[in-house]
C-alpha cells in the first residue's frame, strides 16, 4: 500500500489483537504516516509483532536494514522485490544488514532525551496489557522533572489507557487540563491555595497524559504540540503572581518592596532560564539538560513548575505559603545561576575547539 505521505508500506499477516484501542495494522500505518524523511525502499512490517515507534524511524533511515527477533524478521526497509519476496516467507534476504533485537541494540531518542533499546514484542491477548505498559513508559522522557518521573506515572498510565479506550484525543485531554490550569490561577489569586493546588495537580497529571496518549496512539499533531507546549510555556508566571496576590487575601501579604522583588526574581528568572535554554539549543543543537549527566540530574529539580510546586506544597503543610513563595524566588535565582554557568561552560568548550556532545550519545558510542 501507499501511505498518505507517499511511503510504500507492506504488511505481513494479520492480527486481531487491539492495542491502545486500535488494530496493529492501523498502528503501523499511523507510524509510517508520521515519517517525515524520504524513504528509499518499502517499509515491511510483521503484524505478529508490535514495536516502539523509534524502530520505524530508525529502519526508515537505513535502506536494506532488517530488525529481527530470534531470527524472525519484524521490520525492514526492503530495497528490491526480491527482498520483499524473501521477507514474505519470513526469510532474511541475502546481503541484507540484520539487527537482532536480542543483541540489545541502543538508539538515541532526541525527542525524549534518552538512550535505550526500544521494545519489540509478540502481540497477542496475553501480552497486550504488558505491552501497553511498556510502550507507555517507553514514551517517557529520560530527562524530566522529579514529579513527572517518579510521582504520578502509574496514575497517568491508568488515565491514558482510559482515554484511549473511550476514543479521547490528546487535544481533548489538553483542553480539560487547561481548565484546571486556569482554575488554579483564580483559586491562588483569592487565597484558596489548597484548592488551587488540587486544580493544578489535575492539570499537571493531564499534562503528562496528553503527551503519552499522543505518542501511544500515534496521534500527535503540529497544532496539538503548539497547544500543549504553549500552555506549558506561558502559564507558570501567572500561577506565581496569583499566589503572591493571594497571600494578601489570607493576611500574609509580603511587604511592598519584597512583593515586587520576589515577583521580579521569579518571573524574570523563569523567562531568562527559558531564554538560556533556547540559546543553548540553537547554538549547540541539543537541550542544555542532556549535555552531561549532572545537567540531566539538575533537570529533576531545577526551578520549573513542578519542583516549585513541591516547595509551595511543603510551605502549605507548615501553614506558611508566604515563605514558600520566597523559597521559590531563591530557588529560581539559584537555578538561573546554574543555567548561566552551564551555558558559559559550553561556550568555553566550543572556543577551545571541543565538541558539545550529549552524554547519551557518548554512552551509545
Amino acid at each position: 500500500m501507499l501511505t498518505d505521505n507517499g511511503i510504500k508500506l507492506s504488511l505481513h499477516g494479520a492480527n486481531d489483537t487491539p492495542i491502545w484501542g486500535m488494530s496493529n495494522a492501523v498502528r503501523v500505518e499511523r507510524l509510517a504516516n508520521k515519517l517525515t524523511a524520504k524513504v528509499d525502499g518499502t517499509i515491511w512490517a510483521n503484524l505478529a509483532y508490535v514495536f516502539d515507534p523509534q524502530w520505524m524511524r530508525y529502519i526508515a533511515e537505513h535502506p536494506g536494514l532488517i530488525l529481527t527477533m530470534d531470527g524472525t524478521p519484524v521490520l525492514a526497509n526492503a530495497r528490491t522485490e526480491a527482498e520483499l519476496h524473501a521477507l514474505g516467507k519470513l526469510n532474511t534476504p541475502t546481503g541484507a544488514q540484520v539487527m537482532e533485537y536480542r543483541g540489545g541494540p541502543q538508539i538515541h531518542n532526541h525527542e525524549l532525551r534518552k538512550l535505550d533499546t526500544p521494545f519489540v514484542r509478540v502481540l497477542d491477548p496475553a501480552t497486550v496489557k504488558d505491552i501497553e505498559r511498556q510502550s507507555y513508559f517507553g514514551a517517557y522522557k529520560g530527562v524530566t522533572d522529579i514529579l513527572t518521573k517518579y510521582l504520578w506515572p502509574e496514575l497517568a498510565l491508568v488515565l491514558t489507557r482510559f482515554a484511549a479506550r473511550i476514543g479521547m484525543t490528546p487535544n481533548m485531554v489538553t483542553s480539560i487540563g487547561a481548565i484546571g490550569c486556569i482554575a488554579a490561577i483564580f483559586l491562588f489569586y483569592y487565597g484558596f491555595f489548597w484548592s488551587g493546588m488540587a486544580a493544578g495537580f489535575v492539570f499537571m497529571v493531564l499534562d503528562t497524559v496528553d503527551g503519552k496518549l499522543a505518542r501511544c496512539t500515534i496521534t500527535s499533531s503540529y497544532w496539538g504540540n503548539i497547544f500543549d507546549h504553549g500552555i506549558d510555556l506561558v502559564h507558570p508566571p501567572f500561577w506565581w503572581v496569583a499566589w503572591a496576590f493571594g497571600l494578601g487575601t489570607i493576611g500574609l501579604a509580603l511587604p511592598e518592596e519584597q512583593f515586587r522583588l520576589v515577583l521580579v526574581v521569579i518571573v524574570g528568572g523563569y523567562v531568562l532560564q527559558r531564554i538560556i535554554e533556547g540559546i543553548f539549543l540553537r547554538t549547540f543543537g541539543q537541550h542544555i539538560h542532556v549535555w552531561r549527566p549532572i545537567d540531566s540530574w539538575f533537570r529533576l529539580i531545577t526551578a520549573r513548575r513542578n519542583p516549585n510546586m513541591v516547595l509551595l506544597f511543603v510551605s502549605m503543610v507548615f501553614g506558611r505559603p508566604d515563605i514558600g513563595l520566597i523559597a521559590v524566588a531563591w530557588w529560581t535565582l539559584i537555578s538561573l545561576g546554574v543555567h548561566m554557568v552551564q551555558l558559559l561552560q559550553a561556550m568555553k568548550v566550543r572556543m577551545q575547539g571541543g565538541e558539545i556532545v550529549s552524554w547519551l550519545e557518548r554512552e551509545k558510542g
